[in-house]
């Protein structure tokens, strides 16, 4: 592991302001993925902005019905919250069904969304990648490819996104609250992870120094009978070989009035 800066921030816009001037800069919550990468040799930031002792480790009620999740709060305090257990039982269910419990006890809401492939070629120094070095190719296209994506590849990469979460946040309509060194803005979780084209480097839309502060749910009554369902290669600590969150709201009649659909493990986002 690389030698590097440690730096804690007072506040939200200070950690943004604080890792945009730094390139090298990362953030530090749980650091489950991004411990495993530095002791890999796949990450060696030159800083770490720890994020942990923020105020941004609650689950609270909006006005609207909705509710607001914070960055920091464990994935497994998120899976048995009440008001997400009996409101967005797809969210609970996809969190439950990641990794172990005692990641789940490290690992926050913010740091799930932004979590990298597990490709075996993206975390094997001595093959190229795309994704890991710009340019040098992509090994994956004709190695193992049980865990390749289905849709949305490229050429340049056909690693797919891990993470539970984002797939039940697709079909909820979730927004992220992602603060920079000025300002706050949202932006749906649909639309934070980008497919790979030509810069499969790049896994999100965020800018270098962009935090997530929160995940916000809107209030969705079709989302209480909503269901995550995750096939794997065993049953606990794998990730998805598919995925979907699914929820169907019918009308009067039985017609089907709303539906919505979100996959996972088969395209480089939800």
């Amino acid at each position: 592991m690389n030698p590097f800066d440690y730096r804690r921030a007072d506040d939200a816009a200070g950690a943004a302001a604080l890792a945009a001037d730094t390139p090298g800069a990362a953030f530090l919550a749980g650091g489950t993925n991004l411990l495993d990468r530095m002791k890999l040799g796949v990450a060696a930031p030159d800083m770490l902005v720890d994020i942990t002792h923020l105020p941004m480790d609650e689950v609270e009620e909006l006005p609207e019905g909705g509710l607001r999740i914070g960055a920091n709060v464990r994935n497994s305090d998120a899976a048995a919250h009440p008001l997400v257990r009996t409101r967005y039982p797809v969210l609970s269910q996809a969190l439950l069904s990641g990794a172990s419990g005692q990641l789940r006890n490290a690992a926050t809401t913010g740091g799930n969304l932004l979590q990298r492939t597990r490709c075996v070629y993206f975390q094997d120094l001595s093959t190229p990648c795309n994704k890991r070095e710009p340019g040098s190719g992509c090994s994956a296209l004709q190695g193992y490819q049980r865990y390749h994506a289905v849709f949305g590849a490229s050429p340049d990469c056909v690693a797919t996104h891990p993470s539970d979460m984002a797939v039940a946040l697709t079909a909820l309509d979730a927004q992220v609250v992602v603060q920079d060194a000025a300002a706050e803005r949202r932006i749906p979780v649909a639309r934070l992870h980008r497919l790979p084209g030509e810069a499969p480097e790049h896994d999100t839309v965020l800018s270098h120094g962009d935090l997530i502060t929160a995940v916000e749910l809107p209030a969705m009554p079709m989302a209480a009978h909503a269901r995550y369902r995750k096939i794997r290669d065993r049953a606990s600590f794998a990730f998805a070989l598919v995925s979907a969150a699914a929820a169907v709201q019918l009308a009067e009649d039985g017609t089907v009035a709303d539906a919505r659909l979100a996959l996972g493990g088969v395209a480089h986002k939800p």
